[in-house]
C-alpha cells in the first residue's frame, strides 16, 4: 500500500530521541474532536485513565475498564496525523502477571491502533516492562504519585519529602528505564527529586507536578483549558477559562429558546420554489 502524501506521525522512538534535545509536549485526549485540535501542537497525546474522573465523574481511576480505554483510544486515533498516541493500561489489567499485561497491551494496540501503552509502577513492574518491550510493545512508564494506587497511598499527595520516599522514586524510575521504557511520567514528586531523576536517566521524563527540568510536561487537557471551575491542583496552569464560557453559552441559548429568538428564520429550511 502506498503511503505517498500521508504525513508520518511521531513514534515512540522519536519521542525517546528527544532526550536532551527538545522538550516533549504532551496533553491528554479522550475524544476525536479534542484530538484534532491538540494534534498539531503536541508531540505526544496520552489517552489517560484520568478519563474515568474527567469524563465519567468517578472519584478515582480505579473503576476504568479496558473496554473504555480501547474505545477512547480508537476515538483519539481518528483525530491524529502528527502526534504519537499512548493509551493507559487501566487498573487490574496488567498487575496480575506479565502475561496478563501483554494480552491487555496487545488488545489496546490492535483495537485502538495506538503506538504503545502506559503503565504505573516501579521496581515491581520492571520485569513486566521488559517482557512487553521484548515482544514489540512500547511502554511509557509512570512513577512517583500513582493514581491507581490511591487507595493504598491514602489519597492524592505529593511524594519525595523524606529520604526514603525520594530514594524509592529514584529506584523506581531507574528500574523502569533500564527495563526498556521509552519515556517515564514523573508525577507529584518534589522538584529536586524529579530534577535529579531527569539528569540521571537516558530516557525522557515527562513531568506533572514535578520539575521544570523534566524533559517534557503533561497536563490533563480539561484542567489546562479551565473546564473544571471547582477544583484546581497546585501543579495546573490554566491556559484558558473555558468553563465559564460554556456556561454562558448555555445560558444564552436557553434564554433565546425560551423567548423564541432561536431558531430564527435563517436557521430553518424553506420550500424550494
Amino acid at each position: 500500500m502506498s503511503t505517498h502524501g500521508k504525513q508520518k506521525r511521531l513514534t515512540t522512538a522519536s519521542i525517546r530521541a528527544m532526550k536532551g534535545k527538545e522538550r516533549v509536549v504532551c496533553l491528554t485526549a479522550y475524544t476525536t474532536p479534542i484530538a484534532r485540535l491538540l494534534d498539531e501542537h503536541c508531540d505526544l497525546l496520552l489517552v489517560g485513565d484520568s478519563l474515568g474522573m474527567v469524563l465519567y465523574g468517578m472519584e478515582t481511576t480505579v473503576g476504568v475498564t479496558l473496554d473504555m480505554m480501547a474505545a477512547h483510544g480508537r476515538a483519539v486515533m481518528r483525530g491524529v496525523s502528527h502526534a504519537c498516541v499512548i493509551v493507559d493500561l487501566p487498573f487490574g489489567s496488567y498487575q496480575e502477571s506479565k502475561e496478563q499485561a501483554f494480552r491487555s497491551a496487545v488488545r489496546l494496540m490492535q483495537e485502538a491502533g495506538c503506538d504503545g501503552v502506559k503503565l504505573e509502577g516501579g521496581e515491581e513492574m520492571a520485569e513486566t516492562v521488559a517482557f512487553l518491550t521484548a515482544r514489540g510493545v512500547p511502554v511509557f512508564g509512570h512513577v512517583g504519585l500513582m493514581p491507581q494506587l490511591v487507595n493504598v497511598a491514602g489519597g492524592f499527595r505529593s511524594l519525595g519529602h523524606t529520604d526514603e520516599e525520594a530514594a524509592k522514586i529514584s529506584r523506581d524510575a531507574l528500574a523502569v528505564a533500564e527495563a526498556g521504557a521509552f519515556a517515564i511520567v514523573v508525577e507529584g514528586t518534589v522538584e529536586p527529586v524529579a530534577r535529579e531523576i531527569t539528569a540521571s536517566l537516558g530516557v525522557p521524563t515527562i513531568g506533572i507536578g514535578a520539575s521544570p527540568a523534566c524533559d517534557g510536561q503533561v497536563l490533563v487537557s480539561d484542567d489546562m483549558l479551565g473546564l473544571f471551575t471547582d477544583f484546581k491542583p497546585r501543579f495546573v496552569k490554566r491556559f484558558a477559562e473555558l468553563g465559564p464560557l460554556v456556561s454562558q453559552a448555555a445560558q444564552s441559548y436557553a434564554e433565546e429558546v425560551r423567548t423564541g429568538q432561536f431558531p430564527a428564520q435563517e436557521h430553518t429550511f424553506q420550500p424550494k420554489r
